[in-house]
């Protein structure tokens, strides 16, 4: 294509909207237009790039076996009662009637649909097993979209489900995903690590996120250079540190003035805050209760809200708690408290602890738990943080930012159970469908490619998804030797399958330069006076800024090598993996 036909519109200051770099990046570029918020417009360009990670998760889910279908994006709401999910979803959940009042959504995941498909399409074992996934839109009434295409309320994302006889047969589907999810994010550039996650609403015993590192990711990991043990931070396991053990003490009410904090309590009374309890009450469903610490740790709400199996959590109002404890916040703590007591795994190895009173302006020291007071449940609720032990190896843990741009489920038997998705055995008996979940963001991965791959003049596109492989840049249109040796190199990389595009604009060449940077075009070629006088043009790397001059006669082929090259980057990381 030429750029004088094409619709491309770049910025050159950061839209006041946008927060991070690939935000900026992406309006800056022309790849995106904002529609509404969270909702956006993919212009030529960005579609170019779309389209490529597309191509590239198509080919790896075919090549283990994957079935492309499409979905509606409009789902009958009674499917998502049957699974109890209406409910679940919230406000997040887009819902519409239609003329006959009956109740939508537009949907924001697929299981419901895929399940009822395959419930009344499969019903013996011979039909099994089942790869089925699709390229398509969701849809998600965020509270705060923000950070452009990284949290939005319509994306594209490729979803595939499997169908198997059992969980030997699921674990084998889980591991070709495993694998075919790891080749895609190869293919796309992107440096990722792959982590164990919390399923959250999806559900399931075992999931992996894939995360792209970046100092710009919503996600916290945690991960080890001696192991492969990476985590999410919601999910990564607590190993108890005990404090230093010393005699029980008896326990003595100290009076702390305007000492509430876990910072202003420790300098107060000249103690480490490992030695105090924090006391948090939280409000799960419709019971209150009491969350306990150590005063250096912070709790897991993931953790906490999976432990109590509840589908509402949320931190207690302090009117409520000075009813329980008789006490403001900040003296409140365990020592005679009237509720059900949760207790991070670390609390029973504390002795002569410091914990609030429930009395304003006093603390206890001297708490030592079991003695002073009962603790109804034990678990791992709190934050693993970098510094910390692995829990597979017990190295040193790590920590990182992360973009999630994939995650793999093992969902066993939740929806065809609620769903009574089942097929007929060698032995003629029914049995309950068992089933994985598997998505990628498409549109998140674009941004999140972005994140990984710029620097102060644009975008670096990995030559594997860019929107063009080539630019050629003639310096002057008003030169004719010029034009014409720019349009003859042009239609002979066109013939030679490279996917060149022609900057004929009417523009100074600092322009173009910029505009070719700012979109990030993996290879610049400049057309000049050079190209007229000694027969050569300027070749130049967007990647490393190397640069060189090569004859017009040759650039063709040189320009076919380098793309080659680029490519065989991508492609010895995963060549010969087979499904």
């Amino acid at each position: 294509m030429k750029v004088s036909q094409m619709l491309i519109s770049t910025l050159r200051e950061n839209p006041a909207e946008a927060e991070i770099v690939s935000h900026q990046l992406l309006l800056r570029a022309g790849l995106i237009r904002k529609s509404a918020s969270g909702i956006y417009i993919y212009l030529p360009l960005g579609m170019r790039v779309l389209e490529k990670i597309s191509a590239i998760v198509r080919e790896e889910m075919n090549r283990f076996g994957g079935q492309e279908l499409l979905l509606p994006i409009v789902q009958p709401a009674e499917l998502w009662q049957e699974t109890k999910r209406w409910d679940v979803y919230g406000e997040e959940m887009f819902r519409l009637k239609d003329r006959h009042n009956r109740d939508f959504c537009l949907g924001p995941t697929h299981e419901e649909i895929i399940t009822d498909l395959v419930r009344r399409e499969v019903n013996s074992y011979k039909q099994l097993p089942l790869l089925l996934y699709q390229i398509q839109n969701k849809y998600r009434d965020e509270k705060r979209p923000r950070f452009g295409l990284m949290r939005g309320r319509e994306f594209v994302m490729k979803d595939l489900y499997s169908f198997d006889r059992d969980q030997e047969g699921l674990e084998h589907s889980y591991k070709k995903m495993y694998q075919a999810y790891t080749n895609v994010f190869k293919r796309c550039g992107l440096d990722f690590r792959v982590v164990e996650a919390d399923s959250g609403a999806i559900g399931g015993s075992t999931t992996h996120e894939f995360m792209v590192l970046a100092e710009t990711g919503e996600a916290a990991i945690v991960y080890c250079d001696e192991c492969d043990y990476a985590a999410n931070v919601e999910k990564a396991e607590a190993i108890p540190m005990e404090t230093e053990k010393e005699p029980a003490a008896e326990m003595e009410l100290v009076a702390t003035p305007d000492a509430r904090t876990i910072e202003e309590v420790a300098g107060y009374l000249k103690v480490s805050p490992k030695r105090l309890i924090k006391t948090l009450f939280y409000r799960a469903d419709d019971e209150i209760v009491a969350v306990l610490l150590r005063g250096d740790r912070e709790v897991n709400e993931v953790k906490l809200q999976n432990h109590l199996d509840c589908l509402q959590l949320e931190l207690a109002d302090p009117k409520q708690i000075e009813e329980i404890a008789e006490s403001p916040v900040g003296f409140v703590g365990p020592v005679g408290l009237n509720v059900k007591i949760l207790a991070d795994k670390e609390i029973p190895l504390l002795t002569n602890a410091v914990a609030g009173a429930n009395r304003e302006g006093y603390h206890y020291k001297n708490v030592n738990p079991g003695r002073d007071f009962e603790i109804d449940e034990v678990a791992d609720l709190r934050q693993v943080e970098a510094g910390e032990p692995c829990p597979k190896c017990g190295a040193k843990l790590n920590s990182a930012r992360g973009i999630e741009v994939g995650q793999i489920f093992q969902l066993g038997t939740k929806y065809s159970e609620a769903l009574n998705a089942k097929y007929t055995d060698e032995n003629g008996q029914e049995q309950l469908l068992v089933m994985g979940c598997y998505g990628i963001g498409i549109s998140r991965t674009m941004a999140a490619a972005i994140e990984q791959n710029h620097d102060e003049n644009g975008i670096i596109w990995p030559i594997t998804i860019a929107p063009a492989q080539v630019v050629i840049v003639p310096v002057s249109t008003k030169e004719e030797a010029q034009v014409e040796a720019a349009e003859k190199l042009y239609r002979a990389c066109l013939n030679a399958g490279l996917e060149v595009i022609l900057d004929d604009r009417d523009e100074r060449a600092g322009v173009k330069f910029k505009d070719a940077d700012l979109i990030g075009y993996p290879i610049r070629v400049t057309v000049g006076k050079r190209t007229v006088n000694e027969g050569t043009v300027d070749v130049k790397l967007r990647h490393s800024g190397e640069e060189q001059a090569v004859q017009l006669t040759e650039a063709t082929s040189h320009l076919k090598e380098l793309v080659d090259n680029l490519f065989k980057q991508y492609q010895a990381q995963y060549e010969g993996i087979t499904a």
